[in-house]
């Protein structure tokens, strides 16, 4: 946590099953699209982590779109 920023919490949930996407028809349950600085050096961060990529997406584009561990969207965005 930054000070004075904010603070997600997050939980385990027995029996989870990973969201599809893009799936109009079914829960994402939640979707962070996160502003960085640099998107390059971002993306090797969160693929570190244990990210997936889920699109193989023009890269010139300013965002892309990842699944946590846990199979949850998210999208790097370049701000």
């Amino acid at each position: 946590m930054v000070p004075g920023g904010q603070a997600l919490a997050f939980q385990r949930a027995d029996g989870f099953v990973p969201p599809t996407w893009p799936a109009p028809d079914a829960s994402q349950q939640f979707h962070l699209d996160l502003a960085v600085a640099d998107l390059d050096a971002a993306e090797q961060g969160v693929l570190d982590l244990g990210a997936k990529p889920l699109d193989a997406a023009d890269r010139s584009r300013t965002w892309r779109v990842y699944a946590d561990p846990a199979g949850h969207p998210f999208c790097l965005c370049a701000c």
